[in-house]
């Protein structure tokens, strides 16, 4: 992994990927799944937001955080009907939301490796990785919790300066 670039100190817009001006990984987890008060949010009404479904609004601001691209996320990660009965309904499953919530970790631990440069995260994401066997680290996050487990551990392996 790149050395990081310095990052705008202005504080993230809701959808935005965790910024230094955040006070923790939490905020910037609430903002990017665009929670309402992500600035309040805690661990545990994080986990509950999880559990009680997402807004539709979090693929977007997902999308949002990596370049945009809505056919990342509608598809792969939720399927389009299943998004369309999510945005009528007003909440995404559960498991859509856990799905989500995986490849938000991944982007508030890649953003804060690269401190917010939004150009090489979005090169570190789609760039097929040797250590994650040629995956690209957003296909292996989207793949599940242990996929996006084994692109966490790449980014810590990667920020501790140890190779494997």
């Amino acid at each position: 992994m790149a050395s990081p670039a310095t990052a705008d100190p202005s504080p993230a817009r809701p959808g935005t990927v965790f910024s230094p001006a955040d006070t923790g990984e939490t905020v910037g987890m609430a903002r990017l799944l665009a929670i309402a008060d992500p600035d309040d949010c805690s661990d545990v009404s994080l986990a509950r937001c999880v559990a009680g479904g997402l807004r539709p609004a979090a693929v977007a601001a997902i999308a949002e955080a990596f370049g945009g691209d809505r056919n990342r996320i509608v598809g792969p990660v939720v399927p389009e009907a299943t998004f369309r009965r999510a945005r009528k309904a007003g909440r995404l499953s559960r498991e859509h939301s856990g799905r989500l919530y995986e490849i938000a970790r991944v982007a508030v631990a890649v953003a804060r490796a690269y401190r917010g440069d939004r150009e090489r995260m979005e090169a570190f994401m789609t760039r097929p990785h040797p250590l994650l066997e040629g995956e690209t680290p957003f296909d292996m996050a989207r793949s599940g919790p242990a996929g996006a487990d084994a692109v966490l551990n790449l980014i810590r392996r990667a920020e501790a300066g140890v190779s494997p």
